[in-house]
């Protein structure tokens, strides 16, 4: 028997590549749930890994391993994933959300909408799941079309496109926190990190959506279930109606100030005493931040509805059973990047790289493109992909900011995005357009995207290795 194809096999590359082949036939053919594809990937490569090791056990303590990793990420990522669950339901049932859009689009103007929604979703996708944004926003645009009677392929590329950056590159969004949390990297500085990574992406995505608007001419479609005359009545609603536009940005701004205060209390510390440095560090700590965010969104929810907390928290259950399925395939992705790591595959990845640290920004998004291109799914591919960097870091880690790594991950993960990703779907239900308009503007767009993202971190990085944060 030819031991060579075993060698191949259990050998920590050989490994690694049959689980992410395992990954993408599971997902992107057979169509099984993220969450049994990662958990199941992460006890394969913990069995392989067994087989180089001795001991009656190896292959037991191989799934223990597999299970107290899963539980790890949870302790984590759960409660933040959750909490950003309840505040976007929140911001969005009690019309803060739809508030924060019209003050901004009446502060620049409707000639100017497109920037405007271009806006709002980059700032309400890191609290609010993508999915959701984009079905606030979408009738909004087919709204605004229907009045100004031009631009409707712009709107609905820009409210895409800056829901995607932001859902790839700031935390709460469920990918970067989970790529934060592994890396290490502050939660105050990969907010603000990824908002800064963000802009000239987002803005880049606005004047290639302008040259597509210039060139395709979309019309405002019928929907099943959502008539062009319900539209009209929609942004009809009256103002009064909505919350004031100090308490629709408080579940977003509060929290984000309190974690960047915690975060940064080492430049100010010398200036502050002792107990207020202690209650800053405490307020400014992920869990306490966001548990005050959540409770400034449920009485924020509970005033618009003229009710009590008790009534609220009714509606809790939808958005808490979609962030338990998202902690769930976090979790299960967290197990499995520590099995990578763990089998050694880091030291074949830094030979591969040469040494050269601008090559681990470019790996990262490599592989993240590679596996989002595959099998669509956005969150699989940062998952797999911060799991095999994990592996490369060493002790000497990657000779630049890690943040740079989260942030090239981020864009390696839109790259791309069809008919295998449930977004692409989504957008083609709430905007109307056709596969092929999809195809031919916000496929491409989104790359474009993706290639301007890499371009700029991999500049940054070059030029600040340690980042300014």
């Amino acid at each position: 028997m030819n031991p060579y194809p075993l060698a191949l096999i259990i050998s920590p590359l050989g490994g690694l590549a049959i689980s992410v082949l395992f990954i993408v036939l599971v997902i992107g053919f057979l169509r099984v749930h993220s969450f049994f594809a990662l958990i199941s990937a992460a006890m394969l490569v913990g069995l392989l890994n067994a087989l180089n090791q001795t001991g009656e056990q190896r292959f037991t303590k191989a799934i223990e391993m597999v299970m107290t990793e899963f539980g790890a990420t949870t302790s984590k990522i759960g409660f933040t994933i959750a909490a950003a669950a309840v505040i976007g339901m929140c911001l969005m049932e009690s019309g803060a959300a739809e508030k924060i859009i019209r003050r901004f689009i009446a502060l620049i103007g409707e000639a100017h909408a497109g920037l405007a929604l271009l806006t709002c979703s980059f700032a309400l996708c890191a609290p609010v799941f993508y999915d959701t944004v984009i079905m606030l926003l979408l009738p909004l645009a087919r709204t605004l079309s229907l009045r100004t009677k031009k631009h409707y392929l712009l709107y609905v590329l820009v409210i895409c496109a800056g829901g995607a950056i932001s859902n790839g590159l700031i935390p709460p969004a469920p990918g970067p926190l989970f790529v934060s949390e592994s890396l290490k990297i502050d939660l105050g500085v990969a907010i603000l990190g990824g908002i800064a990574f963000g802009i000239l992406p987002a803005l880049g995505a606005y004047g290639v959506a302008l040259w597509m608007n210039r060139r395709m001419v979309v019309p405002v479609r019928e929907l099943p279930g959502s008539a062009l005359e319900s539209l009209s009545a929609l942004a009809a609603r009256p103002e009064s109606e909505l919350p004031s536009l100090l308490a629709s940005v408080s579940p977003v701004v509060v929290p984000v100030g309190l974690i960047a205060s915690g975060s940064f209390l080492s430049l100010f510390r010398s200036q502050v005493s002792p107990e207020v440095a202690q209650l800053i560090t405490f307020l400014g700590n992920k869990n306490i931040a966001l548990f005050i965010a959540g409770i400034l969104a449920l009485a924020l929810l509970a005033h618009q509805k003229r009710t009590g907390l008790r009534d609220v928290s009714k509606v809790l259950g939808p958005p808490l059973e979609t962030a338990g399925v998202i902690i769930l395939i976090v979790s299960a992705g967290g197990a499995y990047g520590a099995m990578i790591k763990n089998s050694g595959v880091g030291d074949a990845i830094r030979t591969f790289a040469g040494g050269n640290t601008t090559h681990y920004v470019l790996l990262a998004w490599i592989i993240s493109a590679a596996i989002r291109v595959v099998q669509g799914s956005a969150t699989v591919a940062t998952i797999t992909a911060v799991g095999i960097m994990q592996s490369v870091a060493g002790s000497e880690g990657y000779g630049v900011h890690p943040i740079y790594i989260m942030v090239a991950i981020g864009f390696g993960s839109k790259f791309l995005n069809w008919m295998n990703d449930s977004g692409f779907w989504v957008v083609n239900r709430f905007s109307g357009l056709t596969q092929g308009e999809l195809l031919r503007s916000w496929s491409i767009l989104i790359s474009v995207v993706s290639l301007l993202g890499l371009a700029e971190v991999l500049l940054v990085a070059r030029l600040f290795p340690r980042f300014l944060l």
